[in-house]
């Protein structure tokens, strides 16, 4: 029988009324969003569950929202099967934090204030307006990697950001350079450009001093061996060691996401089963471009869906 891994989404998963009947159903789901509530010292339940939308859209509410809901999820699994451990875990970006929070790796009160401060670093970084990201649809990646470097020498920085999956790569920098890459991109065959709603160049070098705030808020976290391997972001490698996870987690804020590399690489270790734990359905559509066609891909984010994947004997 071949392998099960668990992933976890990033920013964009986020909706209002994300995890409130799950909380209502699970105990140990609304354990989770109290201590959400106590850790940052707001109510960040209620963001999730009532919004307003504009309010849980901020980057600074929308990571430890996401995390928050999305670890609820897998505080009801646990509580319906608490000994089961999946071969590998991975998260999307922001997701990275849920997967080690399931792997041991971090507690979950360090991660939701960490992430509510890695949101604000973030929105900081750079002023409004300033920066950017755009998909790419249908380029090969090294062709639009030298779109990137012929415009960041012209003195627009811009790069690749997200390989989501095949024929979807997200470009990220000053709003001048994603701009003129995009025009480029068109000009050499990409497929369509869409500029992405969002309040910065994230996964950019522009990223940097961002970096380094989180890196001083990690030196004071609490980072353990994880007991599952963590497929990480900018190696799409297994990881469990506590030093280079906080190192990779510092990185990953300015480094591309090589989320179509890592599912790839989970596939080629044997996984056939991929259970995207939390909102939305946004991992289980590209690992669906990635991945076999006789792969398994299951979305879990309420207790109907829970109930699904439990009945389903997968997680045997």
């Amino acid at each position: 029988m071949g392998k099960v891994a668990f992933v976890f989404p990033g920013q964009g998963s986020q909706f209002v009324g994300m995890g409130q009947a799950l909380s209502e159903q699970s105990e140990a789901a609304r354990h989770i969003f109290e201590q959400a509530d106590e850790a940052l010292g707001f109510s960040l339940s209620g963001l999730c569950f009532a919004g307003p939308e504009e309010e849980l859209k901020l980057t600074a509410n929308t990571q430890p929202a996401i995390l928050t809901a999305s670890i609820a999820v897998m505080a009801a699994l646990n509580e319906k099967l608490p000994d089961y451990k999946p071969a590998f875990v991975a998260g999307h970006s922001l997701g990275e934090y849920s997967a080690l929070v399931a792997a041991g790796a971090l507690s979950f009160a360090d991660a939701v204030k960490t992430v509510r401060a890695r949101g604000q670093f973030m929105e900081e970084a750079v002023p409004a307006g300033q920066g950017a990201m755009a998909a790419v649809l249908n380029m090969d990646r090294a062709a639009l990697h030298a779109v990137c470097e012929e415009v960041t020498a012209s003195g627009h920085p811009v790069q690749l950001a997200n390989m989501n999956c095949p024929g979807q790569i997200v470009i990220s920098g000053s709003a001048e350079g994603v701009k003129l890459a995009g025009e480029k991109a068109k000009e050499a065959g990409a497929k369509r450009v869409l500029p992405l709603n969002v309040s910065g160049p994230f996964h950019s070098s522009l990223m940097q001093p961002a970096a380094d705030k989180l890196q001083a808020v990690l030196a004071g976290v609490t980072v353990q061996e994880a007991a599952v391997p963590v497929v990480a972001n900018v190696t799409a490698r297994p990881v469990s060691e506590a030093t280079i996870i906080v190192d990779q987690l510092v990185q990953q804020v300015s480094a591309p996401v090589l989320w179509e590399d890592s599912v790839q690489w989970m596939v080629e270790a044997g996984v056939t089963t991929f259970v995207e734990i939390g909102p939305g359905k946004v991992l289980a559509g590209l690992i669906k471009k990635i991945a076999p066609a006789d792969t398994t891909i299951i979305s879990v984010q309420d207790m109907d869906s829970l109930t699904e994947l439990l009945n389903g004997g997968v997680l045997c």
